[in-house]
């Protein structure tokens, strides 16, 4: 399909519109955050919290190497409890920002201080954390409080991973029953001289998803023996989609280029995302466009735009401004053209509108960007053609878009032949 027909047939089907945010926002979670009090009220008996199954982990940033790390367990929905865990099917059941916040809210966060070297511990509250970590399914735990748990959302613009819960300070837990691990977890564990880059490659490559991996890896359950150590739950998600990315970009260094400008677009919660791809060798630019009144730009009165990029050599050094949304940008991108064995020049371009009312995390980046490719595919004849007739469907002009983007800013000369040509 020519990119001017796939502009103009742009429309929200059905599926889309289940998908996305309602344009009036919805402040029901407030109601929802008395279920769960209510919940919790009738859950924990004493200072203990029964009957519980814990699907995953939190670590925390604050004081490190000292941090807050705790069992995620939800309050009086046990059977439920794979659905509480954050991944890609939040996207496949069209989770809303409601939904989201709700799910984080409905998991009771029993943590205790714990210094972050670990190394081969596995006993306490320590090793419970890290066998909840590692499992394959939820598991049965018991859990020691000291004090009732407090409920606080906890969200700001820095909630990059995810919203938090609930919390209760945590004296002990206990196993009440054996957690399944898979056999490859087993063998990353038993190897004391594997480091964690090759372990999560490992992983990755027999089918583990990087939400799998990054609770592994926050539990501080890879890398060599000696050195594991416990790993923010924001700091890993980051870790792994750039670890994995760097495997897939190595992987895909002799591949031969695509064969023609390949455009793809798609959006999901109040996030609208374009995603160009040009035949070349490996090249990679984030462009992100924030509206005002957004949760990531409330306090301007324009857009405000960020960026990063990577050449062939890929980067070394953290981005300077789009944060965890590159490296899940840029892990999406690079599946895509692992599985076509292809190299590309690409671009992306999120529009991040005000319906983008509450931050849930990098993980709707990363599962938009992944779903634009099962989305349908426009070309069009140049990539200067393609951004030309890109541009009016975004929030901010071309001389902006060339300001802040090098992929866009290295279309100067041509556009401007392009338009002098047609007026002429």
């Amino acid at each position: 399909m020519r990119l001017d027909e796939f502009i103009d047939g742009l429309a929200y089907d059905e599926e889309t519109r289940m998908r996305q945010l309602a344009k009036e926002k919805s402040y029901a979670i407030t109601e929802y955050l008395a279920d769960t009090e209510r919940r919790i009220d009738e859950t924990v008996q004493g200072d203990s919290l029964f009957g519980s199954t814990s699907p995953s982990i939190f670590v925390g940033r604050s004081g490190y190497p000292q941090v807050s790390a705790g069992i995620l367990a939800p309050v009086g929905d046990e059977q439920h409890a794979s659905e509480y865990a954050t991944s890609g099917e939040w996207y496949q059941r069209g989770y809303t920002i409601d939904d989201v916040f709700q799910a984080r809210t409905g998991l009771l966060n029993s943590a205790r201080p714990t210094d972050v070297h670990v190394a081969d511990e596995w006993n306490g509250f320590t090793g419970v954390r890290r066998e909840v970590a590692i499992a394959d399914r939820p598991v049965d735990v018991e859990v020691d409080l000291d004090g009732p748990p407090s409920i606080d959302l906890d969200v700001g613009r820095d909630d990059i991973a995810t919203p938090t819960g609930p919390r209760a300070r945590a004296t002990g837990a206990q196993l009440t029953e054996n957690p399944h691990v898979p056999r490859a977890v087993e063998k990353t564990l038993s190897d004391d001289d594997w480091r964690a880059d090759g372990a999560m490659a490992y992983l990755y490559n027999r089918g583990f998803d990087v939400y799998d991996i990054n609770t592994i890896l926050s539990a501080g359950a890879l890398g060599r023996t000696t050195n594991r150590r416990l790993v923010p739950t924001r700091w890993s998600i980051t870790a792994v989609d750039d670890t994995v990315s760097q495997f897939l970009r190595g992987q895909l260094q002799n591949a031969s280029s695509i064969d023609e400008v390949e455009v793809r677009y798609n959006e999901y919660l109040g996030n609208q995302f374009w995603v160009l791809l040009a035949p070349g060798d490996w090249e990679f630019e984030l462009v992100e466009m924030k509206a005002p009144g957004s949760v990531w730009n409330p306090d301007r009165s324009e857009y405000w735009l960020a960026s990063d990029r990577e050449g062939y050599e890929g980067r070394t050094q953290y981005v300077e401004e789009t944060a965890g949304a590159y490296y899940a940008t840029r892990l999406g991108v690079l599946e895509h053209l692992a599985e076509r064995d292809r190299q590309a020049k690409v671009l992306v371009l999120r529009n991040v509108t005000d319906d983008y009312w509450g931050p849930v995390g990098v993980w709707q980046v990363r599962e938009s960007v992944r779903n634009a490719f099962s989305e349908e595919m426009a070309t069009a004849e140049t990539f200067h053609d393609a951004v030309r007739q890109i541009v009016p469907r975004l929030p901010v002009g071309t001389d902006a878009l060339r300001r802040k983007s090098n992929m866009v800013a290295g279309l100067q000369t041509s556009l401007s032949s392009f338009i002098t040509t047609n007026e002429g």
